[in-house]
């Protein structure tokens, strides 16, 4: 099927997902209208960036690096598991195969988030989700010292952000040999990040990325570093729903539990797994590209610190790289992504995009100040940003009757605009519309949004 991409520039842009332009029957008409004169402060949407899920040994996206460039991610959460052999022996250290994959995330401009998630066989000689401690923290932290100084050190490669554990309230069910009780992760977390910290003093360390956020041992943790047990930079969690109001309601519970501590007043909010409903089917086509910005409002509004979208692309497992997992485990992981029909990646399995690659790549131009926006309702929501002299404002109707919007911006606008759609059944972009910018002041831009459409004004020159 052939796909049409648009470079972007000084132009109006436009993009309607989830329907035609064609006149509807539905809502009475609104008009949404885009105060350039007066700016609402800095906008910055990079730190919402992604994830790609702990699948295969080999880089899961290497065909795809320029495509996640053009989105702009600012960090990309890798899973440093145990398929990666980095411990074969004592005091033996084995880097070759995780570097592919760090330095597959370094050529999109992204920065890895480093989950670590992995049980050495010489650490941990029966393959148990239950038995959680090495048999030797001493030879642990040496083992992380050493990671992050390869990382960063030896390689250079910037990393920032080191989170231990990955859904450690599940363990193998959430694809990670550890399942946790609050006592055990407490003091795990403590040996992880003392040796995170001995090799780069910097470093933002945190956790628990667990399945459930409301779970006793993130309560423990927040309590243990609240009374300055150990350093707690960031806290974790993952949400997958279809309702974008369970994000929300999960921040504002994790924020009150922070404020409780004041050593914690500047600890980092981090939904770094989160989508809809899991191994689920859209209600709807474009349902799911329109959940992506009604979700990345909500972290706007609730003051989430960053977030990673999971994942980029949908991969199979094969047994060689989950030796480390018990065979009931393996078998449930082959199940969930040989079987089950998947709708996670901004790719599919065959490397095809989805309709929410666009999506991220508009939310990537989204920079700069953002600009006051009136005329929303119930369902048309939007959000708008000026870049130097260039106007974006993006608008979406999550789950509202069809409705025709107009676009109005202050008269005199400069340079030109376009106006494209992105069909989601087809999976393109189409042109619709373009020319000079002061063509709008006579006749804005205006269609008629579906449910779950989603549409992009790009202005300026």
């Amino acid at each position: 099927m052939k796909r049409t991409h648009f470079p972007l520039g000084p132009v109006v842009a436009l993009v309607l997902c989830a329907g035609l332009s064609t006149r509807l029957a539905g809502a009475a008409a609104i008009e949404l209208f885009v105060n350039t004169a007066e700016p609402a402060g800095a906008i910055n949407l990079a730190p919402y960036g992604l994830g790609q899920g702990g699948l295969s040994v080999e880089p899961m996206f290497n065909d795809h690096a320029g495509e996640i460039a053009a989105l702009r991610p600012q960090t990309i959460r890798l899973f440093v598991q145990e398929y990666f052999n980095l411990y074969p022996a004592h005091g033996v250290y084995h880097w070759d195969t995780l570097d592919r994959s760090i330095e597959n995330i370094l050529a999109t401009g992204a920065r890895p988030l480093m989950c670590l998630c992995f049980k050495p066989r010489v650490l941990y000689p029966q393959v148990n989700q239950d038995i959680v401690h090495p048999t030797d923290y001493g030879e642990w932290e040496a083992l992380i010292e050493a990671l992050v100084r390869h990382c960063n050190q030896e390689k250079g490669y910037g990393i920032t952000y080191w989170e231990v554990g990955n859904e450690v309230d599940i363990g193998e069910s959430g694809g990670c040999p550890y399942r946790f009780r609050p006592a055990d992760y407490t003091v795990y977390y403590t040996h992880t990040v003392n040796a995170i910290r001995r090799a780069q003093p910097a470093a933002k360390v945190g956790g628990p990325a667990l399945a459930g956020y409301d779970n006793g041992i993130g309560d423990a943790l927040i309590a243990y570093c609240g009374n300055g047990g150990a350093p707690l930079d960031f806290f974790s969690w993952h949400v997958y729903s279809s309702d974008p109001n369970s994000s929300r309601s999960s921040i504002r519970a994790i924020r009150q539990k922070l404020a409780r501590y004041p050593v914690l007043k500047d600890t980092e909010t981090i939904i770094d797994e989160w989508n809809i409903d899991l191994v689920g089917n859209e209600p709807t086509p474009g349902f799911q590209a329109a959940f992506v910005l009604e979700a990345t409002s909500g972290f706007l509004a609730e003051g989430l610190s960053r977030a990673a979208y999971y994942h980029i692309r949908d991969h199979f497992v094969v047994p060689r790289d989950f030796t480390w997992m018990s065979p009931s485990g393996y078998q449930f992981m082959a199940d969930w992504w040989n079987v089950k029909v998947q709708n996670s990646g901004l790719y599919d399995k065959r490397g095809q995009r989805r309709p929410a690659y666009y999506v991220f790549q508009i939310l990537g131009e989204l920079h700069g100040q953002r600009l006051p926006v009136t005329g929303m309702t119930a369902n048309i929501h939007a959000i708008a940003a000026r870049d130097r002299n260039t106007t974006h404002v993006v608008f979406w109707n999550f789950g509202g009757a069809a409705t025709e919007v107009s676009v109005r911006l202050p008269a005199g606008q400069a340079g030109q605009f376009r106006f494209v759609q992105l069909d989601p059944t087809a999976n393109r972009l189409d042109t619709l519309r373009d020319g000079r910018a002061a063509e709008l002041d006579v006749d804005p831009l205006r269609l008629q949004i579906a449910p779950y459409g989603v549409a992009w004004a790009h202005v300026g020159g």
